[in-house]
Formats: C-alpha cells, structure tokens, sequence
C-alpha cells in the first residue's frame, strides 16, 4: 500500500518549476493546456496563493478522487466553500446532472442522475430505475415495461386520457347503426322460427309415437287382462272402448281396436278405430255376412298402418276378440283414393274384386306418407273362425 504523500519534499518548489528534480513524482509538474485543464473540459485552475487545503495542493487545485484515495481528510467547515476546488467539483457534478438528463430526457431521468451522484452503485441503481430490468419503458410513475395497450388505441396519443369530446365521438362509432340492429333481429326472429320448428318436428315425428306405443300397449294390456278375468262380454262397446286385438304377421303389427275413429279418443293414443257411427258404421267381424272398417295413422301417434302398402295378395291379417280369432287373407289393395270415396266401405265394396256379398275387411289410412291429401285401401277376405279354446290359428304360431 502506497504510503500518504508529503505536500512537499526538502528542495522542492511548492509548484516547482521546469526542470525542478524536487518533485514528488519526479517529473514535471502538471501545467499547461493539455494536463487536466483538457481532461475536464476546461481550463486548468492556477495554483493557489497562500495555505493550501490537504488534497488541493498536489493535482494543482483539482479535488482529490475519494475512490483512488486511502485516507482523507474532511474540510474544515465552510473551508472549501469558495476554493477553487470546490467550484471545480459543483462544475463536475453539473454537468454529469445534465449529460444524464439531456440523455434520458425525463423527470425520473434527472431524479436518478441526482441520486447518481452518491457514488458506482447509486449510480447503477438509478441507471436501473431509469431503463427498468429489461429495457423497458418507464413511466413518470417509476414504473418500468411498455406502455399498456389500450392507453395508445384509446386516444392515440400514447397513453394520455381520452377528453370528453373524444370519448363521445369515440362511443358514437362503436355504437351500431339502425341497419346492424334490423339485421340481428331479422336474425334472431329465424334463429327463434328455426328451433320452434325443429322441436315441433320432433314432437310430431318422434314423441307422438313414444308415447302412443304407451298408452296403445297398456290398452292391450289391460284388454288382455279383462278378457283372463271374463269381465268384458262381447256386445255393444262404448266410443272409445277397445274390444279386440288386430295382428299383421308380416309387418309384426299387434294393436288394439277400438269403437269408433275420434282422433283423440283412438287414432291419436295409437290404436286403429272401427267405423261404427251414422253413414260409415260397417259390420262387426262376427257378423255373417258384412265388411269390417278399420282406421289408423299412417305416420305418426304410433303409425300402426305405415307399411300396409307391402302387404301382398294372401298375407294374413287376424282379428283376436274376447272368445275368438277371426283370419283374413289380404286379397287386394288400391293404391290412391279420395277421401270422400266411402263407397270402400260398401258390403261389397267396388273396385276391390268381390262380386258378392261376404265376411270381408277394410282398412283405410293416410297417403303419401305425412300428408292426408288421399287415402290408401287394402281389402281382405275372411278364410278362417277359431274358437280361442283351440288355440291360436297357424297364421300367429308360424
């Protein structure tokens, strides 16, 4: 470690001239344009009259350097007020104060120059408070990072707030016109018509069915039950009184039949209804002679006609009652009719190639399918009577 320095050695000038071996350095002593006067900036103080202050002497008035130096000695109290190296360390920390502030430009700028002062890691530190961790923007808040977002897309001006001319005009064009409104009302009215005709579609073709199958299975059922227990005796039956089964082997079709063909009482809740009121009141199966007239839906509320239309001259078709069986055999069909053309129902109806009078049957429904624009006919002609107590007929057991 470097001992402290003598302000002066034996021989040798205060400021010694050119050429004076008595320096402490053993050279020629700082002067001129190009010592410190050129390193700062400036020109050089001249040396000091009289008592020189501890540090000012040896670099000709210049501060002496608290960071290269070991030791030093504090000023006596407004000593150094009015020196020259006073003044020449105000001039320094000036202008470091404003290079750093004409650099950055901002109040946090020369707030952390200011706090620079204090040494290396106050000014590191300020550095940092000034650019952030990253680099990043600072805000007059101290806040390091890019500027938020919305601040510039909100009035374009870099993050200012928005006046309250610019808020409105602002509010005014995000507000849709009377077109975009008509538009999305137009829209939602479809949107709404839409779903409302899906769900009645689905009602119609779906549900309708679900639950006439119910209601058709606990009729059937309950008839079968009935008939077990001989509560139901055959005779005159009540609108809406099912009092037989109809079986169609080939389109594996077992539903009741029931008095009259009221779309509520009957056809709606799945069953096939028999024509037994005023002009349409055909015969019952166990008549001698007559046609026996059967409705039912095509589509939908259980559709137990849907596919009479596969039926082929010869298929069977059964009516089950309390006490018997009674077997058709299908014998012809006539694809389109109007629905005023009740003569099908005739005892010998025309067009379905019987020529005398006999034990017939007609069933009657809806076509194309999901309409009632026309009606379709399928005839049958009655080839067996088996009593229940022989057992079923061959065209149920096969």
């Amino acid at each position: 470690m470097t001992a402290l320095r003598p302000e002066r050695e034996s021989g040798a000038a205060a400021y010694g001239d050119a050429g004076d071996q008595g320096s402490s350095y053993g050279q020629q002593p700082y002067e001129g344009a190009g010592a410190f006067g050129d390193w700062y900036g400036q020109q050089p103080y001249p040396a000091p009259v009289g008592d020189v202050p501890p540090g000012e002497a040896l670099l000709g008035g210049a501060p002496a350097d608290d960071e290269t130096m070991a030791l030093r000695i504090p000023e006596p109290p407004g000593r150094g007020t009015g020196s020259a190296a006073a003044r020449h360390g105000t001039g320094r920390r000036a202008a470091r104060t404003t290079d750093v502030t004409g650099a950055t430009g901002t109040p946090a700028a020369a707030h952390a120059t200011g706090a620079a002062t204090g040494g290396r890691a106050a000014r590191r530190k300020a550095a940092k408070g000034r650019h952030g961790r990253h680099g990043g923007h600072a805000d007059p808040a101290g806040r390091s990072g890019p500027p938020a977002e919305g601040a510039q897309d909100a009035g374009g001006g870099g993050g200012r707030p928005l006046s309250r001319v610019e808020a409105r005009r602002l509010a005014r064009e995000r507000k849709p016109g009377a077109a975009v409104v008509a538009s999305r009302l137009i829209g939602e009215v479809f949107i709404t018509t839409g779903v409302l005709m899906l769900l009645f579609v689905t009602y119609q073709l779906w549900w309708t069915n679900v639950r006439a199958h119910a209601q058709a299975g606990n009729e059937a059922s309950q008839l079968q039950d009935d008939w077990a227990n001989g509560k139901r005796n055959p005779g005159t039956f009540e609108p809406g009184q099912g009092f037989a089964l109809l079986h169609i082997p080939k389109l594996d079709v077992v539903v009741p039949i029931a008095e009259g063909i009221n779309s509520k009482k009957v056809l709606d809740r799945g069953m096939v209804g028999h024509y037994a009121e005023g002009a349409l009141k055909t015969a019952m199966p166990d008549a001698k002679t007559g046609n026996f007239g059967l409705a039912g839906h095509r589509n939908t509320h259980g559709e137990p006609f849907r596919y009479i239309n596969r039926l082929q001259p010869g298929d069977p078709i059964v009516v089950e009652t309390q006490d018997r069986y009674y077997v058709y055999d299908m014998a012809s069909i006539l694809p389109v009719t109007s629905p005023s053309n009740v003569s099908v129902l005739e005892p010998v109806p025309p067009g379905s190639g019987f020529t005398e009078p006999g034990r017939y049957i007609t069933l009657t429904t809806c076509t194309p399918e999901f309409t009632s624009k026309y009606r379709m006919i399928v005839w049958g002609k009655m080839v067996e009577e088996r009593p229940r107590s022989k057992g079923k007929p061959d065209a149920l057991v096969s």
